[in-house]
C-alpha cells in the first residue's frame, strides 16, 4: 500500500478537463487503496467561501468524500489560492484539514508537509500579500461579502497574481535554500514534500552533513501530478489527461 501526494490542481470551470481527470483519479483503484491521500494546496483556482453554490466546490466533495468513505483519509494544506476553505467544507467534502508545516510520519520517515509558499522568502512582494490574506480579520470581511462581490474580487487577485508573475525572476519565486534547511532543521527531519512551484523534482542533498530529499509535487496544467510513496521509496509521476 502507498501513501498518495498531490497538488496544484488549480481546478476551474474553464478547464474542464483537468477536473474530469481530478475525478477519475479519486475514483481509481490506487486510490480506494491508498493508506491516505494528501492535497497539499491549491485544489483550486480560487476558493471563495465554503458556501460557494457553483458546481465545482460540489464535485470536489463528492470526489473525497467518496475516498473517505472507502476507508482511505484524506488530509487537505491550504495553498495560496484555496486558504478561504474551511471547516464546514472539509466536514462536507470528508476532508481532515492540516496546518502548514505538519510533520506526519509516511511509512516510518518523518515527513515535513507543506504548501511551499512559506519557503519562497526572496519574493518579499508575495509574502507581504501573504501575511495579509492570513489576517482572519481579513478574512472575516472578505467572507462578509456577499457571494458575486467575493467572485469579482478573486477574479481581480488572480489578474493581480498574473502581473506580479510575469513580471518578477522566477528564481525569486522559487525556494530559498537556506529556508528549507532552516525549516527542515527546525522540524527535525531529513524529508519534505511541498507544490507551489510548479516545479516537480526530487532533489538530495546534504543537510548537517545526513543524506536529506525535497520532493516538489507538480501542477495538473498540462497532466495530472502524483507522488507516491511506500516502504520501497517515492516515485513522482504525470498522468495523460484524456
Amino acid at each position: 500500500m502507498a501513501t498518495l501526494f498531490i497538488s496544484d490542481l488549480h481546478l476551474d470551470p474553464s478547464r474542464p478537463q483537468i477536473t474530469a481527470l481530478f475525478e477519475n483519479y479519486l475514483a481509481s483503484d490506487e486510490v480506494r487503496r491508498a493508506d491516505a491521500l494528501y492535497i497539499l494546496g491549491d485544489l483550486v483556482e480560487a476558493w471563495i467561501g465554503d458556501d460557494d453554490d457553483a458546481e465545482l466546490p460540489q464535485r470536489i466533495a463528492t470526489a473525497t468524500r467518496d475516498v473517505r468513505d472507502a476507508g482511505v483519509p484524506v488530509y487537505f494544506m491550504a495553498g495560496n489560492r484555496d486558504f478561504l476553505l474551511g471547516k464546514t467544507f472539509a466536514q462536507r467534502a470528508g476532508m481532515i484539514l492540516l496546518d502548514d508545516g505538519v510533520v506526519h510520519y509516511i511509512h516510518g520517515h518523518a515527513t515535513l508537509l507543506m504548501h511551499g509558499d512559506l519557503l519562497c522568502t526572496d519574493d518579499v512582494a508575495y509574502q507581504t500579500v501573504r501575511q495579509q490574506v492570513r489576517n482572519p480579520e481579513w478574512q472575516k470581511q472578505i467572507l462578509s461579502m456577499p457571494l458575486d462581490a467575493r467572485r469579482a474580487f478573486a477574479a481581480k487577485a488572480r489578474e493581480d497574481s498574473k502581473a506580479h508573475t510575469g513580471s518578477t525572476m522566477e528564481s525569486i519565486m522559487d525556494v530559498n535554500a537556506d529556508a528549507v534547511a532552516r525549516t527542515m532543521r527546525k522540524a527535525g527531519v531529513t524529508r519534505l514534500i511541498h507544490g507551489h512551484t510548479h516545479r516537480p523534482a526530487q532533489h538530495a542533498f546534504k543537510l548537517d552533513g545526513k543524506p536529506a530529499e525535497r520532493i516538489v509535487l507538480g501542477d495538473w496544467y498540462e497532466q495530472g501530478s502524483v507522488l507516491r510513496v511506500d516502504g520501497a521509496g517515492a516515485e513522482l509521476r504525470g498522468m495523460a489527461i484524456g
